[in-house]
């Protein structure tokens, strides 16, 4: 969770009388999810996962078999 702030006005340093805070707002934040078809060479098919980029790239490090068996997912 988060907040975003809304403002209003131009910055004293552009010119203006300077800025003014005139609501905040919750935000959250969402992880980057992509659904994938993966090929695990071990079970001879490809597995449909659904994983965030940073996932992704452990895969792809590690191998998708070894990835998905520690996941829980095969």
């Amino acid at each position: 969770m988060g907040s975003k702030i809304h403002r209003r006005g131009l910055a004293k340093k552009k010119g203006g009388i300077g800025q003014h805070v005139t609501k905040v707002v919750k935000r959250t934040f969402t992880p980057n999810l992509q659904t994938k078809r993966i090929w695990v060479s071990e079970l001879k098919r490809f597995v449909s996962v659904k994983l965030t980029a940073r996932a992704l790239k452990t895969v792809t490090k590690n191998g998708a078999y070894a990835t998905l068996k520690g996941a829980g997912v095969i």
